[in-house]
């Protein structure tokens, strides 16, 4: 069975989003990304990653995989027949890793990252400079369409689900983009969404209790 090594409301909720949406049974393991211990058994997490970043998955030969992107990518690829992923020399294949890559990059790293870890002493107003700009790009998108890429859920719509949904607490209000606003809400309608935001969302007051 297929492991995933998460925090509530992490990133790794978009590999959450994607397992269920593939209806895929996994274990699921959950992090104290400050003390960097596993829930449960007190194991130092960096003992399954060294990066002691989420998300890790657990292959079922018990090799591990990282980053966002390349979990993504995987559990798409295990249920091919979903379209999760496009499917090797799809054009748009490429596609999907243009948008994870730059959601990740862009997005969850030049700005969600920073807002979160950092201390806002006046290191932060460069990424909040450029947030806007860069939003205005999936906004443009997804003005004339439903999903990121081609006419149906993909992984890349997990990822940008997850930033999207981070941005207010982050301090950023998305209605000044109303595409983006008419997205999540079709994204958060979806059921696997809606299931799996709700179980990370109790599961983070519980750590924080």
């Amino acid at each position: 069975m297929l492991q995933l090594y998460f925090s509530p409301m992490a990133c790794s909720l978009a590999s959450r989003i994607a397992l269920m949406e593939a209806d895929l049974d996994a274990r699921y393991h959950l992090v104290h990304l400050l003390t960097k211990k596993v829930v449960g058994d007190d194991s130092d997490f960096r003992g399954i990653s060294s990066k002691g970043a989420v998300p890790v998955l657990v292959l079922e030969n018990g090799e591990r995989l990282t980053e966002c992107a390349a979990v993504l990518q995987y559990i798409a690829d295990l249920k091919p027949e979903l379209g999760l992923a496009p499917r090797p020399g799809d054009p748009d294949r490429y596609r999907l890793q243009e948008w994870l890559s730059f959601i990740g990059a862009e997005i969850h790293k030049a700005f969600l990252f920073p807002t979160f870890w950092y201390k806002d002493d006046g290191s932060l107003a460069k990424p909040r400079a450029r947030i806007e700009q860069t939003l205005s790009v999936p906004s443009a998108h997804l003005a004339d369409r439903e999903f990121l890429v081609g006419n149906s859920f993909t992984v890349a719509d997990a990822h940008l689900t997850w930033v999207l949904l981070l941005l207010r607490p982050a301090g950023v209000d998305i209605a000044q983009w109303p595409s983006l606003v008419s997205y999540l809400a079709r994204m958060q309608s979806r059921p696997a969404v809606r299931d799996a935001i709700a179980t990370e969302t109790a599961l983070r007051k519980t750590l924080a209790a």
